[in-house]
């Protein structure tokens, strides 16, 4: 049994801790926040997507994502919704929606009723779109929350709101930082994502909607007590100051594309995450003078965090030599 250091209680952190835990290592937890799932992790879709992500993404996020869910369900029990994902376009964008179509695998088509009867609060409002009905989501706060207590529940200590990490004899340090890491990892990147959260009774959804546009492309995830999150921009700048103006305009005008009972929702929370990318958008496993880092999440964290954790704490808790990078 060795004893390992999780810097960063974000989700990659609390995935790599729960897979050391797991193979039985004893495992600290540090952040500088006083609680779990702070960062761009408290402002994910939390979107278990991997075939919609393959539109834009190497071949490798599908790879990794698809057990996904599974990973969550197990470590976080009930967190997972399992109602698939719908994408849609205004009748004028349907070539963005074939495009969409022909870059991806795991979907149906679907025509104006059956839209309407898996989205009743859509209906007449788009002629086609396109279902994965193997996709998933979960509300990253709640699942961050839980994947913390079941830490817990296994012996892992937190040590939040720190300074300088505990002085004791840690067989390997695992930098999970997030964009901390990106001056002391080469080739990391900041992308900024902003999103806002909508309150409205008048709309209701069962799973994640992906509204394609050729200049501002949306989601839409349902949470509870009536509220959707709504995202996310994609802009390249290492900036984590409050939402632009401009972006809040675009993510509201899209939402309202999507449905016009969102001209009259709440706005009740807007956020900022800073998002840290190599240049292939795909996350890696790195080495580090002091242990390893799991680097390069982007948009894909509570996809390919566990796929990643699981790469991390494999070569950690077996003992295998370092490699300089290992690219996921």
């Amino acid at each position: 049994m060795s004893l390992f250091l999780v810097k960063g209680a974000g989700v990659a952190g609390l995935a790599v801790a729960y897979e050391l835990l797991r193979r039985g290592e004893d495992v600290d937890i540090v952040d500088f926040q006083d609680t779990v799932g702070q960062g761009a992790s408290f402002f994910a879709g939390g979107m278990l997507a991997p075939y919609c992500e393959r539109e834009a993404a190497e071949e490798v996020v599908l790879t990794l994502g698809l057990d996904a869910a599974d990973w969550w369900d197990q470590a976080v029990p009930g967190a997972v919704i399992r109602s698939g994902t719908l994408v849609v376009a205004q009748p004028r964008d349907l070539a963005d929606l074939t495009r969409f179509a022909s870059r991806t695998t795991g979907h149906v088509w679907l025509d104006r009723q059956q839209i309407a009867d898996l989205e009743p609060s859509l209906a007449g409002r788009f002629d086609k779109a396109l279902f994965f009905e193997d996709e998933a989501h979960l509300d990253p706060r709640r699942a961050l929350a839980g994947l913390a207590e079941t830490i817990r529940n296994l012996d892992g200590k937190f040590d939040l709101g720190w300074g300088p990490p505990p002085k004791k004899n840690y067989s390997s340090v695992l930098d999970c930082t997030g964009p901390a890491a990106i001056p002391h990892i080469p080739g990391l990147r900041g992308v900024r994502g902003e999103m806002l959260y909508l309150e409205t009774g008048e709309v209701t959804l069962s799973r994640p909607v992906r509204m394609l546009h050729p200049r501002h492309p949306i989601y839409v995830v349902p949470r509870d007590d009536h509220r959707f999150m709504v995202g996310a921009t994609m802009i390249e700048t290492e900036d984590d100051g409050p939402i632009s103006a401009r972006s809040l305009m675009e993510l509201l005008n899209a939402a309202y594309a999507l449905h016009p009972a969102f001209g009259e929702a709440r706005v009740v929370e807007t956020g900022v995450g800073l998002r840290p990318a190599f240049a292939d958008n795909v996350p890696r496993v790195v080495e580090t003078d002091d242990g390893l880092a799991i680097a390069g999440m982007y948009r894909h964290g509570f996809l390919l965090a566990p796929a990643m954790a699981r790469k991390a704490a494999a070569r950690l808790s077996n003992g295998i030599g370092l490699q300089k990078e290992v690219i996921a």
